[in-house]
């Protein structure tokens, strides 16, 4: 209590108005008692006044607490009667429920149930008091004498079973009594978590159900007899303790065993002796591994095997386990199918010894067809390269006579001679891809190329032809990289481009670079004479040409083949659609290169000439004369001091006599005996040092590839591309 108030605030009002009661007594009676001159005593009644009112403001505030709670506590009598009348109402309700039903809280708790709840187990029904846990009322009911209890379980199985069960948001199950009755037990959850449990008695319908069990066990037994009776083979069922609790006649007529014989509940074994009597084992050891099978208690793995019964007939034997522990054993009558059998057997002998005759005929077909065909690819290669010499010697004297004749009419003849001979050479080159193809000897390098560069060159060098011909020639192309042999890609677009070109008399002709499906697709379009459908599938054929007016200097029907036969060595799918009138269309799909352009080591154009060939000294090495003087000739008439030897001893000769090592060497690669141009050059930088060298050669082998990329040796192909020479030497 502080010092400036008269009353406690924490008493309560009816104590502090007694206090204030008390205090305006006492100063109204000292006022009264001793007289005032100086006015004190009209101050204390002012303030018995004040005090007057402050307890009668109390007085009624305590007046209108106690009407509030008077309130309160009618409102609070009103809903507990409520409540009271609710709960029995719901007591009602549940007792109208023709099932057992009892509720338990969310803290797993029995809240109330109706009379019909365990009316079934009389000797624990008083157990079921509001307040009892859950696990306690399924303790209390595993340990009821009214309850079954399933085979092999105790009291507290069923117990932790129960629990179990319980768990689960839905349950239902039925629970055996004694006396042969039956309740249904279901759980389900209320939305605050509590659970409702439900009894319903459904004796009757079990036995119900067990009747027509019974009676479709009956059917199912009479259907299963007639099924047995109609099947062909022989059936013999046997239950768990392996005695015959079913059979057929079909089993008697096999076994030839009168059917009296059989009867229910005969051992395995009495039928087992009887057979070991009649039948031959084609193994000795299925017998014992039968009667151990039989005899085994566990679970059997299925078995079969083969018997003769007399000499005349066999039977398949077929054992299977039954889920009860039973097995089934039937018999089938295979000697129809085993004679058969034994006679294909003996038609598949003969039939073998003659596919291996003729095999042996077709084998020494195929490896002469191979020994022929290697044959003409030796043929082929040698040919051309016999070609290709006086070709590259021709077209060297040619070139050295361009600036020599002055005479127009002169120069367009040289200039049609060289067309021919250049048309030569490529019919040449294309045999010699045939050769290489078909022998299988030719090597695929798989490399990263740049497509739009490749496309770029490819139109460029086809520009020239499309103007001749008043063609529209477009390309449209990606900057791309894909991923195949660039010798191999250029010649298969090469000669598609072509071919659209050649065969195109007016309109267009695209080529065109698509992405397409994580790939790269190149389509070649003409609008030219297109291929009739009586054709198409021969286009591919060697030598096969559509149009037979062209003459063989622009074309010998070989493009296209190349093109297949390259597509599938590289395994790029190709696809033709053609429309006579209208033009053909060819798809070449290719796979896109994985790592960045910046990272691959793509071909390049050819740089142009940088500088002249003026006092440079070029070692010529080539063992035919004639080719030699043409290369000769026209390296001189280029500016170049050409040395020029027939063979690789004089060329080391000539080069320590005049004690002079040249800029550069150039060598053919087969040279008299088994010298190579490979040799020499080794063995003239052995003694020069790094000197420049490039290798001329008609042969197109990769191995020959490999050993001047080893050798850092440029290798041109006869006959020999004079621009190419040219960009070589002036850049060494």
């Amino acid at each position: 209590m502080t010092d400036d108030t008269l009353i406690d605030p924490q008493d309560s009002l009816e104590r502090q108005n007694q206090k204030l009661l008390k205090i305006v007594k006492t100063l109204m009676r000292r006022a009264e008692a001793s007289p005032d001159t100086t006015g004190v005593a009209y101050a204390q009644f002012e303030r018995a006044v004040k005090l007057e009112e402050d307890v009668q403001a109390r007085t009624r505030e305590l007046e209108h607490a106690l009407d509030l709670l008077n309130t309160s506590n009618a409102s609070l009598a009103q809903a507990n009667a409520e409540a009271e009348a609710a709960r029995a109402n719901l007591a009602n309700a549940i007792e109208t429920v023709q099932e057992g039903f009892a509720l338990f809280d969310a803290d797993e708790k029995l809240v109330l149930c109706n009379s019909r709840f365990g009316k079934h187990m009389r000797d624990i029904y008083p157990l079921f008091k509001p307040g009892l846990p859950f696990e306690n009322y399924v303790e209390i009911v595993s340990g009821s004498a009214y309850l079954a209890l399933p085979d092999g379980m105790n009291a507290s199985q069923w117990a932790e079973r129960r629990m179990l069960r319980h768990r689960e948001q839905h349950v239902v199950f039925n629970a055996r009594l004694i006396g042969d009755k039956w309740i249904q037990v279901s759980e389900h959850r209320t939305r605050d978590g509590g659970t409702v449990v439900l009894q319903t008695d459904v004796t009757d319908m079990m036995l119900i159900e067990r009747q027509e069990r019974e009676r479709l066990l009956d059917d199912q037994a009479r259907l299963i007899k007639a099924t047995l009776e109609h099947l062909d083979q022989g059936v013999g069922i046997f239950d768990r303790d392996a005695r015959l609790v079913g059979w057929n006649r079909r089993m008697g007529e096999l076994l030839s065993i009168p059917l009296r014989r059989f009867h229910l509940g005969l051992p395995f074994r009495t039928i087992f002796d009887q057979l070991s009597r009649k039948l031959a084992f084609l193994n000795a050891e299925d017998a014992d591994t039968l009667a151990n099978w039989a005899a085994h208690e566990g679970r059997r793995a299925p078995l079969s095997f083969e018997v003769d019964l007399g000499a005349d007939r066999i039977l398949a034997v077929f054992a299977q386990h039954m889920p009860d522990g039973g097995f089934v054993i039937s018999f089938s009558d295979i000697t129809t199918e085993r004679r058969a059998l034994r006679a294909i057997s003996e038609v598949n002998e003969t039939l073998e010894r003659h596919v291996q005759e003729r095999t042996l005929e077709l084998q020494d077909a195929l490896a002469e067809a191979e020994r022929a065909n290697t044959s003409k690819s030796r043929f082929v290669a040698a040919a051309s390269h016999d070609l290709l010499q006086p070709l590259s010697a021709a077209k060297l004297y040619m070139a050295s006579l361009e600036t020599d004749l002055e005479d127009p009419d002169q120069r367009e003849r040289m200039s049609k001679a060289a067309a021919a001979l250049q048309s030569a050479e490529h019919i040449i080159g294309t045999l010699l891809d045939i050769s290489r193809l078909d022998s299988g000897q030719a090597a695929v390098h798989l490399s990263p190329i740049p497509l739009g560069a490749l496309l770029g060159q490819l139109h460029d060098e086809f520009v020239p032809i499309a103007k001749d011909k008043n063609l529209r020639f477009d390309l449209r192309t990606t900057d791309v990289t894909v991923h195949s042999d660039a010798t191999f890609l250029r010649r298969i677009l090469q000669n598609l481009i072509a071919n659209a070109l050649r065969y195109t008399e007016q309109g267009r002709v695209l080529v065109a670079a698509r992405h397409r499906a994580g790939a790269i697709v190149v389509e070649v379009w003409d609008t030219g004479l297109g291929i009739p459908p009586e054709q198409q599938a021969k286009v591919f054929d060697e030598f096969h040409r559509v149009n037979a007016s062209v003459s063989p200097a622009e074309g010998l029907g070989l493009g296209l083949a190349i093109v297949e036969k390259a597509c599938h060595l590289l395994g790029h799918p190709m696809k033709m659609q053609s429309e006579p009138g209208r033009g053909t269309r060819f798809c070449i799909t290719l796979p896109v290169h994985t790592e960045t352009p910046a990272t691959t080591n793509a071909p390049q154009l050819a740089p142009e000439p940088t500088a002249p060939l003026a006092h440079r000294i070029v070692l010529v090495v080539e063992n035919d004369t004639e080719l030699r003087d043409a290369i000769t000739l026209t390296l001189e008439n280029w500016g170049a001091d050409v040395l020029a030897c027939g063979s690789d001893t004089e060329a080391l000769e000539l080069l320590r006599e005049i004690d002079i090592a040249p800029d550069i060497v150039l060598a053919d690669y087969q040279l008299d005996g088994t010298a190579t141009g490979t040799d020499l050059i080794a063995r003239l930088r052995e003694i020069y040092g790094p000197l420049p060298a490039c290798v001329i050669s008609a042969n197109r082998s990769d191995d020959l590839k490999l050993q001047c990329e080893t050798l850092n040796a440029p290798l041109l192909h006869k006959p020999l591309d004079l621009e190419q020479l040219r960009t070589i030497l002036t850049s060494s």
